[in-house]
């Protein structure tokens, strides 16, 4: 082949490659390719469903119903949850009223056991009680969350034994409705979580859990009304934090006390009974019915008949949320205590006792 055929044949097959190329980049410019992106939608139902699942099995094991007995009479049920366990004992966190009125009590776990248990302390005010049991027993230890970070809206549930044993193991889920409630009952004020959550008699005792399967408070059926629905209670579990140890140890809560008997302001008749006049303008605080000798009051120089107002800058409307502010503190604190004597507005600093 000689060379001028050669070199046509080069030139040929240059032309076509060039204008191949080029081709393509015009067709490209004026015609672009339509790209098809896949993508995988989420089911963002499934993913919840799956969370609760798997939280669901964190705590799942570690609840037990509480069995209560008076005499080997069953006396009530109630629930509750195994929070902590070493090398001999493991600890149970349940609702003080689920076994106030007991002599003996045992738990059963979901695999169906029956377990003795020991009451190691209870705290009436709280409503916060510790039971062990035989570690070998213990079939799961639940994680403690922190009920401070809980947001309104997330999504909750809890592990129990409503109606009794025969329903065990019982879930119901929820959302957090409000958090920081303060609700008054039998004379008390008790800061709680709300939950959506349906919370039967049975319940009590037991985990109100997050989706990281974290216990964030103890359900109370105590704290609801059977008239009203749709608002369930929990004691936060940071607060029930702050007794555990004392009550592991059997130790008495030791709580801040003024050393005084109290009358509402609102309760006419036994002002009465007391022979205590107070000032018809006066519609709110307490009235020092009495005090005792060597009391933190006893020492301020408060007296029968002074109406106590406020505990520093807190306004005192009755005596629940009197002890609800007390309680803030601790013994050997110091308080400024501001009272009516004689239609005049006094205050007086003291130092708290313990009870």
């Amino acid at each position: 082949m000689d060379k001028k055929r050669i070199l046509k044949y080069f030139l040929f097959y240059v032309f076509t490659i060039v204008s191949s190329v080029i081709a393509v980049i015009l067709y490209i410019k004026y015609f672009p390719i339509e790209s098809k992106v896949i993508t995988k939608k989420i089911n963002k139902t499934e993913l919840s469903e799956t969370a609760i699942e798997e939280s669901i099995q964190n705590v799942y094991d570690a609840v037990v119903t509480v069995r209560s007995y008076q005499n080997e009479q069953l006396i009530g049920t109630g629930s509750g949850f195994v929070y902590k366990k070493d090398d001999k004992k493991g600890y149970i966190l349940t609702n003080t009223h689920v076994i106030s009125s007991s002599n003996i009590v045992n738990v059963v776990l979901q695999n169906g056991e029956s377990v003795d248990a020991k009451l190691l302390g209870a705290d009436e005010y709280s409503d916060v009680a510790v039971l062990s049991i035989d570690a070998s027993k213990v079939l799961k230890e639940a994680s403690l969350g922190d009920s401070d970070s809980v947001k309104v809206g997330s999504t909750v549930f809890t592990v129990g034994s409503p109606m009794g044993e025969s329903y065990s193991g019982s879930i119901t889920k929820g959302i957090i409705s409000a958090k920081d409630r303060t609700i008054e009952n039998d004379d008390v004020v008790t800061k709680v979580l709300q939950t959506d959550a349906a919370i039967n008699p049975g319940n009590s005792g037991g985990p109100l859990v997050n989706l990281a399967g974290e216990v964030i408070g103890i359900t109370s059926m105590k704290l609801a009304q059977e008239e009203i629905e749709g608002m369930g209670f929990a004691i936060p579990i940071n607060d029930a934090k702050v007794y555990v140890q004392n009550l592991e140890k059997g130790k008495k809560i030791s709580r801040p006390v003024l050393g005084v008997s109290l009358i509402n302001v609102t309760d006419r008749y036994r002002l009465y009974y007391y022979r205590i006049n107070v000032d018809s303008s006066i519609d709110s605080g307490v009235v020092i019915a009495a005090v005792e000798k060597d009391s933190a009051a006893s020492k301020a120089g408060l007296e029968k008949g002074d109406v106590i107002t406020k505990i520093d800058d807190n306004q005192i409307t009755s005596i629940s949320n009197l002890r609800y502010n007390l309680y803030k503190y601790k013994v050997d604190d110091e308080i400024q205590v501001t009272y009516i004597r004689n239609k005049k507005e006094n205050k007086v600093k003291l130092k708290l006792m313990g009870n």
